[in-house]
């Protein structure tokens, strides 16, 4: 089985002057549990190559073993280094796709008419896609086939507003996860701030925070293998 892993390549917070980019938890978790499972992983990203990591996310009261693991393994860091462009892929060729979170993806996986298609495409195909933390917000601009938002009536969580407060961005990110998916219609729901808390309605898998990573991949492995409960 083959997944696709999409990573943010936008490395600007706002007008902040600070960097952003992915969280390396949301991609060294699933990471690992995917190819624990024997799945063959394929890193992409809107511009392919190396893509920007959000410093934070490597400091010493964010890392875990897999992002120590991750940092270590040069298999790892080698795919990292060379993502394919995500305009180049075709998620037919795919089992799945996994969303890693971070800021970044805000401003350009949102809007990206690479990562729509992506995603529309794997759903039409019967694939099912994931996504951790900031990255439901990803799903702002995706639609059914009859024009509606995607979310609308689904199940889902993503970053909280609470978590978003907490981390002092919420005048800064270009739009707040949690309110965007009510927005659309999404059935929200969320755990406690920082815990693990993943949702599934069909096909679509959605992790609230950098702690929801390891079990949305669980989920999503579990519905590959096709023992996920109903």
């Amino acid at each position: 089985m083959k997944v696709l892993i999409v990573l943010t390549s936008h490395d600007k917070l706002g007008d902040t002057g600070n960097k952003t980019g992915f969280w390396l938890e949301e991609l060294a978790a699933p990471y690992y549990e995917l190819t624990k499972a024997g799945i063959e992983v394929t890193l992409a990203s809107p511009e392919g190559g190396q893509p920007p990591l959000d410093p934070k996310s490597n400091e010493p009261d964010a890392q875990t073993d897999d992002t120590r693991r991750f940092e270590a393994d040069p298999d790892a860091k080698s795919a990292l280094a060379s993502t394919v462009r995500l305009d180049s892929v075709d998620p037919t060729a795919f089992d799945a796709v996994f969303y890693a979170g971070g800021h970044g993806p805000l401003w350009d996986l949102a809007g990206d008419p690479a990562s729509k298609a992506v995603i529309e495409g794997a759903l039409a195909a019967d694939k099912p896609v994931a996504l951790v933390c900031h990255a439901p917000g990803v799903l702002r601009d995706v639609t059914t086939p009859s024009g509606a938002p995607l979310v609308e009536g689904k199940d889902v969580t993503g970053f909280t507003n609470t978590e978003e407060e907490g981390v002092g961005l919420t005048d800064v990110v270009p739009f707040l996860v949690e309110d965007m998916l009510k927005e659309k219609g999404a059935h929200y729901s969320k755990g406690d701030d920082w815990g693990p808390y993943v949702v599934r309605d069909g096909l679509l898998i959605t992790g609230q925070n950098p702690a929801s990573s390891a079990p949305a991949a669980a989920a999503l492995i579990e519905l590959l293998q096709g023992t996920a409960k109903p």
